[in-house]
C-alpha cells in the first residue's frame, strides 16, 4: 500500500510466496510489456488472455487443432503471435472489435513450429522456429516481404566447397536480442549462432564447452547479459561481446557499373564474410549439486539483479533464486507445492513471477511489504492493540477559538472606507510580450543520411538575424545525428502498435435469473 514510501528507491526484491493462483488449464503463461495482461497457451489450441487486476480471463483465441507451443507480445501489447503443431503462426489483434477475435494474419510451415517471436520493434518481422531445427525470419510488409531460412556457415562453404548439411547443428532455440540488432540460435551440439537481422547473415559462432543441447536463452533488459539452459542441467551466464567489429558497409546485392563494356549483365555475390570464431566463458553458474534438477525455464528480473530458475522436478514445484548483484549468490528455493513446474516467467515491472504447473494452473507469486504506518506522518505512533483515547474539546478545530475571537474583535474596531473608487487599468497592447523564435526546415535529412537541424532566428533574439530563415543574417546550428542503419531498416513500414493509440473492447455477459436465460448485452470494458 505505501511502497513507494518503505522503498523510495524502487528496488526489486525476489518473490517469497504465493498471492494468487488461475485455473487456467495452461501449458505456459507470459507477461505483456505492461505487466497488466497474462497470455496463456493451452492444449487444445487456444489462448487466453487474463487481466491480472481482475483475475479473470478476457479473450479466448481459438486458431489452431493441436496444442500451443509459444506465445509472444507486440513492444506495446496490442498484437499477440501464437505458435501450434499444426504448422501454423497466427498473430491476433486485441484492438478488434470482434468477439471472439478473428485472426489478423497466419503463416504456414513444412514442419510443427517450435516457437516464434516478434521483433522488438516491428511486429511484422517474425522469428519461426520448427521441429525440423531450421530457423526462418518472416518479413511480411508489404514492401519487402520475404521468408528467409538462416543457415549456419560451416567451414566448406567459407573455403568455398560444397560441404553438405551433414555438418551443420541442429538448431533447437532461438531469441532476437532486446534491440532487435542480432538473432542468436542455440545449438544440439552447444554453440551460439548469432545473425544479423537486417542482412540475414551469420557473423559470430560461439563454442560453449560442456553445454551439449541448448535448451533456452534469456536476456536481460539492457542486452548486456545473456542466461543459458543446456542439457547438462546447468544454467551459464555470460557478458556478451560487442560485434560492431563485425558491421561492414557492404550490401547484400551489388550490382555493376552501368554501360560498362566488360561488365557481366547479372549481380555478382557479396564477398564472403569471415565468422567470428570465440569460446565464450561464463561469468556464473547455476545448478542443483545436491538433487542434480534439470530446469525447464529461467527469467531475469526486470533490473537484471535476480535470476529465478525453474526446476524440472517430478515430485515438486520448484523455484531457484539467486542474487546476481551479490556474486550470484543463492538466496532461497520457493516451494509452489506438490504439482511439478513447466513454467516460469518474471513481470517485466515488479517483483512479480508467474509459475505454471503441469497441472494448469498459474501460480502468481509476489513480495509481501508489511505495512509501516509510521512512514505516513513523523509524529504517528504504531499500537499493537486498541487504545482508548481522550481528545480535547479544541483538538480537531480548524482554528483555535481564542485567536478567531480575537481577529474578530479587531476587525470592528477598523474603520471603512466607503468614498475611494478602484478602477483597473491594462498595459497597452502595442509591445509584444515576448519574442519569437523562427525555426525552419528542423530534422531535414542531408543527402548522406545524416539529420540537420537549422535554428534561424529574428532581430528580438539580439543576435543580428533578419527574421527569415534563408538570409544570410540567420545563425545556423548544424546538429548531426548518426543513424543506425539496423533501427533504420526495422522501422520502415512501421505496424499500428503505438503508445496509447488502440483498446481493447471485452464483451460481457450479464446473467437474467429471473427469466433463467443467459444473454450477451452491451457492456464493454474499455482496456487501453
Amino acid at each position: 500500500m505505501n511502497e513507494a514510501l518503505i522503498n523510495p528507491f524502487h528496488t526489486l526484491s525476489h518473490p517469497t510466496s504465493i498471492q494468487t493462483t488461475l485455473p487456467a488449464a495452461a501449458l505456459f503463461a507470459k507477461f505483456d510489456p505492461s505487466g497488466r495482461f497474462l497470455a496463456t497457451g493451452r492444449h487444445n489450441g487456444a489462448a487466453e488472455i487474463w487481466d491480472l487486476e481482475t483475475k479473470n480471463d478476457i479473450r479466448c483465441l481459438d486458431g489452431h487443432v493441436k496444442p500451443v507451443t509459444s506465445v509472444d507480445w507486440s513492444r506495446n501489447s496490442r498484437y499477440v503471435l501464437t505458435s501450434s503443431k499444426d504448422w501454423n503462426i497466427v498473430v491476433w489483434d486485441l484492438a478488434s472489435s470482434c468477439d471472439p477475435p478473428q485472426r489478423y494474419s497466419t503463416l504456414r510451415f513444412d514442419a510443427p513450429v517450435v516457437s516464434a517471436s516478434f521483433h522488438p520493434k516491428n511486429s511484422k518481422i517474425i522469428l519461426a522456429l520448427l521441429t525440423t531445427g531450421e530457423a526462418y525470419l518472416c518479413d511480411t510488409r508489404k514492401g519487402s516481404k520475404s521468408r528467409t531460412q538462416l543457415h549456419e556457415v560451416v567451414d566448406g562453404e567459407r573455403a568455398g566447397a560444397d560441404s553438405g548439411s551433414s555438418r551443420r547443428s541442429y538448431m533447437t532455440v532461438a531469441r532476437f536480442d532486446p534491440q532487435g540488432k542480432y538473432i542468436f540460435i542455440g545449438t544440439s551440439s552447444g554453440t551460439l549462432l548469432v545473425f544479423r537481422t537486417r542482412t540475414k547473415t551469420m557473423i559470430a559462432r560461439h563454442k560453449i564447452s560442456g553445454a551439449n543441447v541448448m535448451k533456452g536463452l534469456e536476456f536481460t533488459r539492457n542486452g548486456h547479459r545473456l542466461v543459458t539452459n543446456s542439457s547438462d542441467r546447468t544454467l551459464r551466464q555470460f557478458i556478451l561481446p560487442s560485434y560492431a567489429h563485425l558491421e561492414t558497409p557492404t550490401t547484400s546485392t551489388p550490382t555493376t557499373a552501368p554501360h560498362s563494356p566488360s561488365s557481366s549483365p547479372s549481380p555478382q555475390p557479396p564477398p564472403t564474410q569471415e565468422i567470428w570464431e570465440q569460446d565464450l566463458e561464463p561469468t556464473h553458474r547455476f545448478n542443483d549439486p545436491i538433487n542434480k534438477t534439470a530446469w525447464h525455464a529461467m527469467s531475469f528480473s526486470p533490473d537484471g539483479e535476480w535470476l529465478a530458475g525453474g526446476a524440472a522436478d517430478s515430485a515438486a514445484h520448484k523455484v531457484y533464486v539467486w542474487d546476481l548483484s551479490n556474486d550470484g549468490q543463492f538466496v532461497s528455493a520457493l516451494d509452489g507445492g506438490r504439482e511439478p513446474l513447466t513454467h516460469l516467467h518474471w513481470h517485466p515491472k515488479k517483483s512479480i513471477t508467474a509459475s505454471t504447473t503441469n497441472q494448469g494452473n498459474i501460480h502468481i507469486w509476489h513480495c509481501p511489504n508489511p505495512e509501516r504506518w509510521g512512514a505516513f506522518a513523523g509524529g504517528f505512533e504504531e499500537v499493537d492493540e486498541n487504545v482508548e483515547y481522550e481528545e480535547r474539546e479544541d483538538e480537531f478545530d480548524i482554528e483555535d477559538e481564542a485567536v478567531l475571537l480575537e481577529r474578530k474583535m479587531k476587525a470592528e474596531e477598523e474603520d471603512v472606507d466607503i468614498d475611494t473608487i478602484a478602477v483597473a487599468t491594462s498595459p497597452p497592447s502595442n509591445e509584444p510580450a515576448f519574442s519569437k523564435f523562427n525555426t525552419s526546415k528542423a530534422g531535414t535529412p542531408a543527402p548522406n543520411g545524416d539529420t540537420t537541424a537549422t535554428l534561424g532566428t529574428t532581430p528580438q533574439d539580439g543576435l543580428g538575424g533578419t527574421g527569415r530563415s534563408d538570409s544570410p543574417g540567420d545563425m545556423a546550428m548544424h546538429v548531426d545525428v548518426s543513424i543506425d542503419p539496423d533501427a533504420l531498416w526495422a522501422e520502415e513500414d512501421p505496424d499500428d502498435d503505438v503508445p496509447g493509440g488502440w483498446r481493447m473492447k471485452v464483451l460481457m455477459e450479464d446473467t437474467d435469473d429471473s427469466d433463467d436465460e443467459h444473454d450477451k448485452v452491451g457492456l464493454t470494458m474499455i482496456i487501453s
